[in-house]
């Protein structure tokens, strides 16, 4: 009977003992809880801030280099004026763009420009053009080429072809200028110079340096 009463002794002691653990467990729990909470918090935020990347700084003010945004191969690039007709093409087998300067540079190019229904041609092994092709530095094997038609009057204007290792071609006022030797051909007629500017809205050709001529004769009326 003693042993009895001391074994419910001791169950019921190690049970007040167990009780209290737990009530003090769940006051340390709610005590220190929310300090808990709240140092996990400051720690993520820590971290967030430690590995959030920075802010994107505006480009507008970075210079930018002479290097190639974008690149095409075996390419042609077509303008059209407001009425939708073709103003010019500009083609090649290999082109780069240079936001820098934006000048397109072209290997192989093969151009073609219309105003008021004349056609201009112009190759080269290497071109430099402008955004809408109106103006082209031709290098290597340079040509340009008017087809023959009539001017805004009427007449008759025999077909132009200029050559040469390099060529300044201004499509839209029809100008077409060098500092190297250049060979002209009017018609049948054939020139050479050192240097050129040529306008073909002014009917004027400015030949330098040692200029030869070969002029055919013109046909009887």
């Amino acid at each position: 009977m003693t042993t009895s009463l001391r074994t419910e002794s001791g169950i019921a002691a190690a049970w007040a003992a167990a009780v209290r653990w737990g009530q003090n467990l769940w006051f340390a729990s709610t005590t220190y809880l929310p300090m808990l909470l709240i140092a996990v918090l400051a720690l993520g935020t820590w971290w967030l801030a430690r590995n959030t990347p920075g802010a994107i700084v505006p480009t507008d003010d970075v210079p930018m280099t002479h290097e190639p945004d974008y690149y095409m191969r075996n390419f042609a690039v077509k303008n059209f004026d407001a009425a939708g007709q073709l103003r010019s093409e500009i083609a090649g087998k290999q082109g780069q763009h240079y936001p820098d300067t934006n000048i397109l540079e072209i290997d192989q190019a093969r151009i073609r420009s219309f105003k008021a229904a004349q056609l201009t041609t112009a190759t080269a092994k290497k071109a430099y053009s402008n955004a809408d092709g109106s103006e082209v530095q031709l290098v290597g094997d340079a040509l340009v080429v008017r087809e023959a038609g009539k001017d805004a009057a009427g007449n008759v204007q025999p077909r132009l072809e200029f050559r040469g290792e390099f060529l300044h071609a201004f499509l839209r006022t029809e100008q077409v200028k060098s500092h190297l030797p250049v060979t002209l051909k009017r018609g049948n007629d054939v020139f050479t110079a050192d240097s050129l500017e040529y306008d073909n809205l002014g009917r004027v050709a400015t030949l330098q340096g040692r200029v030869r001529g070969t002029l055919s004769p013109r046909a009887a009326p």
